[in-house]
């Protein structure tokens, strides 16, 4: 697992453009919130001078606290702006994850707080050849923005992310079913993407499902998450156009005492039960093994996403009990109902004084449990979202489903399977969008992602 680091020497920042500046339903989410280990470094960055679009601020290793800049008429102070030291982006800001490593990056690292989920369509004439070009040119602007560049050289950047650092962005590519058709490789497609089978409670859009490309953009800012979608989805120029997109977000770093495992808009926490890096069997359940087949996926894995909407007024008109024999957790720190902590591992076969199971038949927690689906596990990712009102008055929000595993034929489907043949939380759940990719190791220095793939 990669650790967090000091550069002595930082990269420029975007902000040295200008002439005054240089310089994480029971487990849809994060897991623990611990730190990156997707063979990626995660690095705080440090800036040069401070300038007047920089609120002023410590970021300090003994960590100071900040300091106040004011003034009357809201005018910045002459000591502040003239005499301050340099200054250091603040922590949530200054935090870099590598584009190269064993695995793509925006797996394994604690969600981010802000993300963009999108899909393309390659052009009708556009074939193998453009799709390298299109993945050269991604993986370039990629790269440079998660290290706090600027996507290309040249004054053609819009400026969104203007005197941000890197804000732990992540940028993650795929390839779904179709794209092997649509660039003639369908002798190397996986049949790991073998289409996913019908589920009863589907519902779902075709419009808003499946894709040529998907690419998964997660970021601790707003403006640096929407600059990456702009500067990529400009990229694709005519190569590729967007199919879908969605947006979605989870709690930000630091908002809380201490970290905690996120809760999704249920109100539940959700990751509890997650696959850790530390356990023997991660990388096994997670990554394509490097002897795997085909070998271009080797350190890839495939994605599951799903647009989960939760019908919350249902929801919110269940007492507190009843909404914690759903999940099986208590709401006030996601223990089991069978006793412990989060952390503590479910007793499925425990009796209340009544005889019956402490945690129900159809709780969330036992349907979803490896050890009633064969150890068939998952690593959740996810993000919520919310995207306004539906016409009859409730809100259309809920879960962007986001998971990892190494064959979704071992991992997502007998999961989805058992739910939907009894899980007392799918009466509040409508899934209308799904789709599958590929997602192929990161690429080494030099290299683009799907190289391996497009150049094998």
């Amino acid at each position: 697992m990669s650790t967090q680091k000091t550069r002595k020497t930082p990269p420029p920042q975007r902000s040295q453009r200008t002439p005054e500046a240089p310089g994480t339903p029971d487990g849809g989410g994060n897991g623990d919130g611990n730190g990156a280990a997707d063979g990626q470094d995660r690095e705080p960055r440090q800036s040069g001078r401070i300038t007047r679009r920089r609120l002023l601020g410590t970021a300090s290793a003994a960590g100071a606290a900040g300091l106040a800049a004011g003034a009357a008429g809201g005018a910045w102070a002459h000591s502040a702006a003239q005499d301050a030291p340099p200054t250091a982006l603040s922590a949530l800001g200054s935090t870099a994850v590598s584009f190269h490593g064993t695995h793509q990056a925006g797996i394994v690292a604690p969600a981010q707080a802000h993300g963009h989920l999108l899909a393309f369509d390659l052009a009708p004439r556009a074939g193998r050849k453009q799709a390298a070009a299109l993945l050269r040119r991604w993986s370039e602007a990629a790269r440079r923005m998660m290290a706090g560049e600027p996507p290309e050289d040249g004054e053609r950047d819009t400026g969104i992310a203007l005197d941000a650092g890197p804000a732990s962005l992540t940028v993650t590519f795929g390839f779904g079913r179709s794209f092997f058709s649509r660039t003639g490789l369908t002798d190397r497609l996986p049949a790991q993407l073998a289409p996913l089978p019908d589920f009863s409670a589907d519902a779902l859009d075709k419009k808003r499902s499946d894709g040529d490309l998907w690419v998964q953009i997660g970021a601790d800012d707003a403006l640096v998450a929407f600059h990456a979608l702009r500067a990529l989805q400009r990229e694709a120029a005519d190569t590729a156009r967007v199919r879908w997109q969605m947006s979605g977000f989870n709690r930000s770093p630091g908002a809380t005492e201490q970290p905690h495992t996120m809760r999704n808009l249920m109100g539940q926490v959700d990751g509890t039960n997650n696959p850790r890096p530390e356990e023997k069997d991660f990388a096994e359940r997670i990554f394509v093994p490097t002897s795997g087949d085909p070998s271009w996926m080797a350190g890839g894995s495939y994605v599951v996403q799903r647009r989960i909407r939760m019908l919350l007024d249902a929801w919110d008109s269940h007492s507190l009990g009843e909404q914690e024999q759903v999940i099986g957790r208590r709401k006030s720190d996601g223990a089991p109902l069978s006793g412990g902590h989060e952390r503590t591992e479910p007793d499925l076969d425990k009796r209340g004084p009544d005889g019956q199971p402490l945690i129900a038949a159809d709780a969330h927690i036992r349907v979803t449990a490896p050890e009633s689906n064969g150890g068939a596990a998952m690593l959740r990712r996810s993000f919520s979202f919310h995207d306004g009102f539906r016409d009859d008055g409730a809100p259309d929000a809920g879960l962007l489903f986001v998971a990892w595993q190494a064959d979704p034929l071992r991992g997502f489907v007998p999961v989805q399977r058992k739910l939907d043949r009894g899980d007392a939380l799918s009466r509040f759940l409508r899934h209308e969008a799904s789709a599958l990719f590929a997602v192929p190791g990161g690429p080494g220095k030099g290299e683009y992602v799907g190289q391996r793939l497009l150049e094998g």
